[in-house]
């Protein structure tokens, strides 16, 4: 019983594992060439430099985002001063209601 379900569980583990992709493999046959074979360097070259100005691209977008949030340009400095004076005349009510200017309580 037990040999059973080690084996199963190793035959289940060997399908879940990924194939080994070999990346130069030397008995490609369409890669014999220097030509072929310089062909492929510069394509991959290519995808690389694609793949940075992409990267380069993304990171000064996300860095422009972030300046323009700390300089309060989303708004928030905005909606952080328009909330402070709603509470001060909040404050300002709620100090005269105490002190006995009772059209100050109904709020």
């Amino acid at each position: 019983m037990k040999v059973k379900i080690f084996a199963c569980v190793a035959m289940l583990g060997a399908a879940m594992l990924p194939a080994v992709a070999m990346a130069d493999d030397p008995r490609d046959p369409t890669m014999r060439s220097a030509a072929a074979r310089e062909r492929d360097r510069a394509i991959i070259r290519r995808m690389n430099q694609q793949q940075l100005a992409y990267v380069r691209d993304r990171d000064a977008r996300i860095m422009r985002d972030y300046r323009r949030a700390q300089s309060g340009g989303s708004g928030y400095a905005d909606a952080r001063a328009d909330y402070e004076r709603k509470m001060a005349s909040w404050r300002r009510a709620v100090a005269a209601c105490n002190s006995g200017r009772w059209e100050y309580c109904d709020n």
